[in-house]
């Protein structure tokens, strides 16, 4: 490379490094949508940035985790993945209700989780929404497939 083409390439990247340090500052605000309302989590925005098995548009539909253990052992199973997923923090916990940040590695874009647990039902409920931003290439989806994986390979849940 030439030293023209080497300083080309230095301008540029100075160019970018304040874009990425502004929007690694921004893992955006908690959304007022999350929690629980009339027993069903929140559906997703219209971006496709979100998953959630109480969603009715097929575009965000995703499967809730169908229980193949009793609800209290598959909850500790679940506690206990996202436990041990990189930088995954519980933000809010009860006995029925799990809200969950993931962070990126790189950008520290901010996702938040949410896992409602029915006991008469057998299963647990989940959405995977991203805070900013309008497509997520496909991360949240991929996320809630690892934890069911995951939850899967422990014998906790039956799909």
């Amino acid at each position: 490379m030439t030293k023209s083409g080497r300083a080309a390439r230095v301008t540029d990247l100075a160019r970018l490094l304040p874009a990425l340090g502004l929007a690694a500052a921004c893992g955006g605000t908690r959304p007022e949508t999350l929690g629980l309302a009339n027993s069903r989590l929140a559906p997703c925005p219209p971006t496709p940035n979100c998953v959630c098995s109480d969603d009715a548009d097929p575009r965000h539909a995703i499967g809730p985790f169908r229980l193949a253990v009793d609800p209290a052992e598959a909850w500790v199973v679940l506690e206990d993945a996202l436990a041990a997923t990189p930088r995954t923090v519980v933000v809010s916990r009860t006995a029925e209700y799990l809200h969950v940040q993931a962070t990126s590695l790189v950008l520290r874009f901010v996702d938040d989780l949410e896992f409602h647990l029915r006991p008469a039902r057998g299963l647990i409920a989940v959405r995977s929404a991203s805070r900013l931003g309008r497509y997520d290439l496909g991360v949240n989806r991929r996320r809630v497939e690892r934890i069911r994986a995951r939850l899967r390979d422990a014998g906790a849940v039956a799909d």
